[in-house]
C-alpha cells in the first residue's frame, strides 16, 4: 500500500524546515541585500510557495532563490521528502511512489543533490 506522505505532511513545517536550512542567516534580496521583512507578498503558487518582490529593486524571489531548487515548482513538503530520502539512500523507485514524481525526476534530483553536497 502507498500512503500519500507528502499529503500528509505539513506545508508550514516544511517551509520553515526549509528557510531555516536553505537560508540560516535570513532571506534577503539576491539583487539588492534588502531583508525579506521590507518586501511584500507578491504572488503564491499553487504548491504553496510564495513569491516576494523587493520595495527597493523590485526583484522577485522565493524560498528556493539561490539554492539547488532555484526555477523548481516543487512543493515545499515533496522537497523535504526528497532530501530526506535521499539522505537515507531509499530507491528511487519507492521515493516516486510516495512522492508522486516520476521515477527519472527523482533520479535527477538525487544526483543533483549528491553532486552538489
Amino acid at each position: 500500500m502507498i500512503f500519500p506522505i507528502a499529503e500528509l505532511l505539513d506545508e508550514q513545517e516544511s517551509i520553515a524546515w526549509l528557510e531555516q536550512h536553505f537560508h540560516p542567516k535570513g532571506m534577503p534580496c539576491p539583487r539588492c541585500g534588502a531583508g525579506r521583512e521590507e518586501a511584500r507578498e507578491f504572488r503564491k503558487h499553487k504548491k504553496g510557495l510564495i513569491e516576494y518582490r523587493c520595495p527597493h529593486c523590485q526583484r522577485t524571489s522565493n524560498l528556493y532563490t539561490g539554492t539547488l531548487f532555484a526555477g523548481s515548482n516543487l512543493a515545499p513538503r515533496r522537497v523535504v521528502l526528497l532530501i530526506r530520502g535521499v539522505c537515507k539512500g531509499e530507491p528511487a523507485t519507492g521515493l516516486a511512489e510516495e512522492l508522486a514524481l516520476s521515477r527519472q525526476c527523482v533520479q535527477r534530483w538525487r544526483q543533483r543533490l549528491q553532486a552538489h553536497g
